[in-house]
């Protein structure tokens, strides 16, 4: 559960208590600001708000507690490899200061020594969107069972070209709402030709084998746009940077809906910022990916691979690994056409509860010839808390007691290239 971290355990320790008094409106709000209400505000995914006094008061120890431990802010990078604009990480001095607040009593202090309230756009954690498209109807979620993906076809009327460099999937009821991908359809595409528009279409499954070397969270579509999951913010792209749409569009989404034991509703949208002018680069989303493992029973530490070799120059935007209930770990390594490489992410410890991205602070250009490899491990075993059930082989599908291994990343490039002749070879170089 996402707020697991709220269990408060023993009592905070004497010793942080500040020899200058620590007040929530001079030292703790600041922090809270920064770092924690884009999240523990109403309608957001935090539990609870933390935008006041009395709001953030009844959980002065679990906040404590949880800084201390490092369970919050989420954060799963090892800091010895790779930079990131979006790491959710607390310096010493706040973690001590949280901690010393909680452990003193909590007190309020003054008002006038705090900052004024921050004026978040309501419904959006990007900001106010240009465009909103959302679902015309909501789709019912029954009680129990299993729903296959739902794709739902969302025309964008769009008469131009549109450059986005902000985007955002916002499930309307997160309680049944495990994940939101929004790919592009270009006009004139055969994906999903049978769906109409606004009307949950199920496809027809493929022949038993043949869509296991089918990637299908790629669909088929254009460009994968934005995405929603636990824990992921919104796509806020550099500046000269964006992500095409072109004229006559449609947006395609993936709806993955889990039951939870109560009848639900569910009306989700996306919500686009565009680019104020023609980007100097645009920006796709790729992947590394394997779908032909199989976990064996009580398998502790099973390791799967995943490659994917550049045919032209790139600049590296971003990273994001993605594994179900078994994940354990998850490593980006780059090999250069030199032979040299380096490791650019590290997530000792995937939590499934979190799937984030990880935004690097310099865009790393990666020459023609650059390999991708992806390496994870997953936990079947019974010492993994997560584990739906140790004693049964787990491969490759969509639902979460099944498996993934897809380590999506996004790559820049000239606003007038290709992004497929980046990832595939083209026909001359394979005869």
């Amino acid at each position: 559960m996402l707020y697991r971290w709220l269990a408060v355990g023993a009592a905070l320790a004497p010793a942080w208590a500040a020899t200058t008094p620590v007040t929530f409106h001079k030292d703790v709000l600041p922090i809270l600001q920064k770092h924690c209400q884009n999240c523990h505000r109403p309608g957001e995914v935090g539990p609870m708000s933390l935008l006041t006094y009395m709001e953030a008061r009844p959980w002065a120890k679990a906040i404590g507690e949880a800084v201390l431990s490092k369970k919050m802010p989420p954060w799963f990078a090892d800091p010895h490899f790779g930079k990131f604009t979006n790491a959710r990480t607390l310096s010493k001095s706040d973690i001590d200061t949280l901690a010393a607040w909680a452990g003193s009593g909590a007190a309020e202090g003054h008002s006038s020594d705090g900052p004024a309230p921050i004026a978040f756009v309501e419904g959006w954690g990007m900001g106010k969107p240009d465009v909103v498209l959302e679902m015309p109807q909501a789709f019912d979620v029954p009680a129990t069972g299993t729903i296959e993906y739902q794709y739902i076809v969302l025309p964008t009327g769009f008469t131009e070209d549109k450059w986005v460099a902000q985007a955002e999937a916002r499930p309307g009821n997160r309680a049944v709402t495990h994940h939101i991908i929004a790919f592009v359809r270009e006009p004139g595409s055969n994906y999903l030709r049978d769906a109409k528009p606004g009307v949950p279409f199920v496809p027809k499954p493929r022949p038993k084998g043949e869509g296991e070397s089918r990637n299908e969270d790629a669909g088929g579509a254009s460009d994968l746009l934005v995405g929603y999951a636990p824990g992921m913010e919104a796509m806020m792209l550099k500046p000269g940077q964006a992500k095409l749409v072109k004229a006559g569009s449609d947006l395609v989404l993936q709806m993955h809906y889990t039951t939870n034991g109560k009848p639900a509703t569910d009306r989700s949208r996306i919500g686009l910022a565009f680019a104020k002018e023609t980007p100097r680069q645009r920006v796709f989303t790729a992947n590394a990916m394997n779908n032909k493992f199989v976990i064996p029973p009580g398998e502790p530490n099973l390791e799967v691979t995943a490659q994917i070799t550049l045919q032209e120059d790139a600049h590296l935007v971003d990273l994001m690994p993605h594994m179900h209930l078994r994940g354990k770990d998850f490593l980006y390594r780059l090999v250069y056409p030199t032979g040299e490489s380096e490791t650019i992410l590290n997530v000792p410890r995937f939590d499934f509860n979190w799937q984030l991205f990880y935004y690097l602070e310099t865009p790393k250009l990666l020459p023609k010839g650059t390999r991708i490899e992806c390496t994870a491990h997953f936990d079947n075993s019974a010492n993994n808390p997560g584990n739906p059930d140790p004693k049964v082989e787990v491969r490759w599908g969509p639902q979460s007691w099944e498996e993934m291994m897809i380590g999506w990343f996004e790559l820049a490039v000239d606003p007038g290239a290709n992004p497929k002749d980046v990832l595939r070879k083209k026909k001359k170089e394979t005869d």
